[in-house]
This record gives structure tokens, sequence and C-alpha cells, in this order.
């Protein structure tokens, strides 16, 4: 017979035991109940993180950009390679299994650099030293044979405007401000010394100027002209532009403090007819409130002399992957989303003016639009913009998710959106721009290395991921 005692002591180990059990199934399936119907935040956190999982291991971006800049490889607006960029990009929306994809019609100027442009130094001896250049987009040539003059160097448009007629008459002038360094964010330098790539041909023009020279847009020295558009101020005063490397523009200056010099200039470069080409538009009905509009974007077309990689087919292939990453989710929205893959943002805003004004005409709704234009760099965040009368309310709403994205780096910010959305503002929802690290963009911002290899796949992934959280938080509350 068993002692009492022990007896007692054993049926008692046997009901804690028993009892610890039952608590601690009740502790789990307690947590597991939380997780399943828990705060939001908790799973709109399990969500972002699964966003990002897809985004670096089943991203496509890369990969369409690797073909984007071979089969689009210098696709400046009207181009035939434009014309590839749009068909490329329209079939593989189509395998997407969105509701629809369609082409949007835009007619585009055509303008076309022609030969490769020809610009020395003459020196007193007559001897030539070459430089690396571009002509300017929209420029005109200078015809076959050429123009040499005399070439003075100036700092800004300002000083242009000061100086008498007779120093700048019969002249080619040089246009030597560098992009500031103490800017952090470079596309705040951009801002200060673009101007003189975009007027200084018109303003040069009103002083009787025969051409102008202008320093590239970047901060570093290097051998890489670059190009971008200008702006005729004046149709009845146009005269021949060109941008030459950083290298080339700080040879130019020294050699100016020397003695006088001259330099001969020749380009080809015309502008023909307009042409029609497209915007890429692929949308997806929301289950809720399809008549709001979630768009992600960027623009299709890229110079002519690179393959566009950073600007902008990053942006282009990121917007698409939001809607790959999505359906690999099994995620059904709420609110409709819609990729735009804009045409000519860098020579005219055609394809973005286009969309502003069919979209008005439909009295469409877009409750938030986000572009990608600042190069497939790691992200930083998003900027934020709106019109005046909602802006302070709705950016409120949306800067209270701003935790749920400091985990990858992410922050929001007030600033500029994106050239292809700015005229959706009227429609009083949010405009964001995709926020990057700026420090490199503009080593390869409209040059010939603007290619595949510039980008860094990891980067460009996590590009994509963000956009596609910020477009799921904005699914699931709206901006109300």
């Amino acid at each position: 017979m068993m002692d009492l005692d022990i007896f007692y002591r054993t049926t008692k180990n046997k009901f804690f035991l028993r009892e610890s059990l039952f608590l601690f199934l009740v502790c789990v399936l307690s947590t597991l109940t939380a997780i399943a119907q828990g705060p939001p935040e908790d799973k709109d956190a399990l969500f972002i993180r699964e966003i990002h999982d897809i985004a670096l291991t089943q991203g496509s971006c890369y990969g369409w950009l690797t073909d984007l800049t071979t089969v689009g490889f210098g696709r400046l607006a009207g181009s035939p390679a434009a014309a590839a960029a749009v068909d490329y990009t329209r079939k593989m929306l189509d395998t997407l299994g969105v509701d629809s994809v369609w082409l949007q019609p835009c007619r585009v100027p055509r303008w076309v650099r022609g030969e490769k442009e020809q610009v020395q130094i003459v020196l007193p001896d007559k001897k030539t030293i070459e430089l690396k250049a571009l002509a300017l987009g929209n420029s005109i040539g200078t015809g076959a044979n050429g123009i040499t003059a005399p070439v003075i160097e100036v700092r800004s448009l300002d000083e242009v405007d000061s100086l008498p007629d007779e120093a700048v008459k019969g002249k080619i002038v040089f246009f030597n401000r560098p992009m500031d360094p103490r800017q952090i964010n470079t596309f705040n330098a951009y801002g200060g010394a673009v101007d003189q790539r975009v007027y200084g041909a018109s303003r040069a023009a009103k002083k009787g100027a025969v051409a102008v020279v202008v320093r590239s847009m970047t901060n570093r020295l290097d051998d890489n002209p670059h190009t971008g558009t200008l702006s005729y101020q004046d149709p009845t005063q146009r005269i021949p532009a060109v941008a030459i490397s950083t290298n080339d523009a700080e040879k130019l200056s020294a050699l100016l403090k020397g003695s006088a010099l001259s330099i001969y200039l020749r380009t080809t470069c015309e502008t023909l007819s307009d042409v029609e080409s497209f915007n890429v538009i692929a949308e997806w009905r929301g289950s809720e409130r399809p008549g709001d509009i979630i768009l992600v974007g960027g623009h299709l077309d890229a110079w002519d002399v690179g393959g566009g990689a950073h600007d902008d087919g990053s942006g282009c292939v990121q917007a698409m992957d939001v809607l790959q990453i999505l359906k690999r989710l099994n995620y059904q929205p709420k609110h409709t989303i819609r990729c735009v893959l804009f045409m000519n943002e860098e020579n005219g805003l055609v394809g973005g003016r286009t969309y502003w004004q069919t979209s008005n005409e439909l009295e469409e709704y877009h409750m938030a639009a986000i572009e990608s234009d600042r190069g497939g760099f790691s992200p930083r965040g998003f900027t934020a913009e709106g019109h005046v009368s909602i802006f302070q309310q709705k950016y409120k709403h949306v800067y209270q998710w701003e935790p749920l994205l400091e985990p990858y780096g992410l922050h929001l910010r007030l600033g500029g959106s994106g050239a292809d959305i700015s005229g959706l503002k009227d429609q009083k929802g949010l405009l964001f721009g995709l926020d990057v690290d700026t420090q490199r963009y503009f080593d390869f911002h409209h040059t010939a290395v603007d290619v595949i290899e510039a980008v860094n796949e990891r980067e460009l992934e996590l590009g994509a991921a963000a956009m596609t959280s910020l477009v799921f938080l904005l699914d699931q509350y709206g901006l109300e």
C-alpha cells in the first residue's frame, strides 16, 4: 500500500503539471489569437515585412531594367528606341494579371542629335584641344561648317545681363558656375546651377552671342559631358548650345586666365516634326473604392546618349514591381492602383500634361500619386506635397505611419513629388516622391554612363519595396 503522504504529494504534483500545461496552452493560443486579431499596426508591420521579403527575393525590377536599357537604349521621346520601350513595358505589364493595360497617345517633339559634336579650343598658335561635349536637348545646330568665335567666361545669367552688348556680340559664352558642393542634398545643388543650362542660350543670344558652352551639371570632376534640355525664350533668338565635361570646363577656365581664346563648335542637331508616342498605363481596380486612384509611376523616356537606367528606367520598373509584389502576396486592393509610365518628361513633359488633362476631363480623383525619378539608389523615404487647402490635414494623417516605415530607414518629409504628377495637385490628393540617397545621382544624370551597370540591384529592389509599402498603407487607410 502506498504511503498516504507520498500519494498526496504525487497527486498534487500531477495536478500542478496538468495545470501548468493548461496555462501554457492558453498563453500560446492567446498569443496566436492576438497576432491574428490584434492591433492593426502589428498586422501592418508583418505585411510590410512580407513586402520587403518578396521584393528582395522575387522582385522583377532589376531584370526588367536590364531589358529596358537594352531594347530602349537612348529612348528619347519620338525615337525608335522610345517606341521599343513602350512596346516592351506594355507586354511586361500584360503579364501581371491586372484588370487592364493600355496606351495613351500623346504627340511629342522629335529632337535628333545628328553627327558627333565637335568642340575644340583654338589656341593663339592655332593648335587645338578637343573637348568632350554633348549638344543640349532642343538646341539648334551650327550648320555643316560649324562656328569659330572668341570665348568669354561667365558665372551666372545675371553676369551676362550686366555685360555691355559689345562685350558679348559675336562671342561664344562659356557658363562655368559649378554645382555647390556644400549642399548635402545634391538636388538642391543642381537647382542652384541648372538655370545656366536651361536659359543660358537665350540670355546670351539677347546680347548677340553666337553660341554657348555650359559646364556639365555634376559635382564630380570627370570626362563625361551631361546633356539636358534648354528652353529658348524667344524663338527668333536661338543659338547653338553644348555642355562640356567638368574636367574640360576646368581646363578651359584655366587657359582663359592666360590668354584670349577661340572655340570651334560644330553640331548638326535639329528638331523634326512632332510624332505620336504613348504613356503606358496599367490599372488594378479596387474592390471597395474603385473611383479613388493610387498612382505609381516614372518617366519612360531618357536622353539619347545612354541607357537611362537611373533616369528614369529605375522609377518605371519600380512602379511596375509594386503591382508584381502585391500580386505575389495575393493582395486585393480597396482602391484602384494605377501604374503610369510617362513619355517625354525630359524635353517637353507632354506625357504628363496629356495625362493630367485627360484625368481632369474624366473627373477622376487621384487620392495619391507616387513618382520615382531620383535614381535607383537606396531609399530614404518620401517627400510629400499637395493642394494648400488640404495638405496639412492629410499629411498629418499619413505621418502617423512613419513608425511602420522607420525599421527600413524610411522617413516622411515635406518636399516636391515629381514633374509628371505635379499637375494632379488640383485633384486634392497627396503627391509623393520616392526620396533616395542623392550623393551619386548626378554622376550619371543625362550621360552615356547611365547604364544598367551603374544600378545596384538590392538598392533598386529596396526602392520598389518602399513604394509598395506606402501604397499598401494608403490603400488600407486612405487619407481621411
